[in-house]
């Protein structure tokens, strides 16, 4: 796909919206198209945080490991959502793993190369921190609220 077609899935993403046209050619430079098979890994934690991924079809699990439980799921993301915050946020490594709980279509944006282009213009950058911070507000929030359903008095 040409870089100008990924601009447009780019533009049409929740997380890059109004994101101005310069901004987007920046972003669309670093991005590619990915495809994950149902129960296939996008990342592990504790690896680097190298690239992050822009859901367009399927379905994306967070999970943590708990010692003598396997994995617990705490979030579940679809179509219209990022996976992966840490990319942005030193030391770039991944908190949890994100599997594909279906086939997943996605655009994988390279970590590395949208830092450097943060680090070298810093409204860039800037604009990626307010992105990324909302994401991280909404998921504390959601996080919050899970945890009164489970703690919380219950009648």
């Amino acid at each position: 796909m040409e870089i100008e077609g990924l601009e447009r899935i780019l533009r049409e993403h929740s997380f890059f919206a109004g994101l101005g046209d310069a901004f987007l050619a920046l972003v669309s430079g670093c991005a590619r198209n990915v495809r994950f098979e149902a129960g296939h890994y996008l990342f592990h934690e504790g690896e680097p945080a190298n690239e992050f991924y822009l859901l367009r079809h399927g379905r994306v699990a967070l999970e943590l490991h708990a010692p003598g439980r396997g994995p617990i799921t705490f979030q579940t993301l679809g179509e219209g959502e990022i996976v992966g915050v840490s990319w942005l946020i030193p030391p770039y490594r991944w908190a949890y793993d994100a599997r594909a709980l279906t086939l997943v279509r996605a655009i994988g944006v390279d970590a590395a190369c949208l830092r450097q282009k943060c680090e070298a213009d810093h409204d860039l950058g800037y604009e990626m921190m307010k992105r990324v911070t909302s994401v991280l507000i909404q998921r504390l929030q959601t996080t919050r609220l899970q945890i009164l359903d489970v703690y919380g008095t219950h009648g």
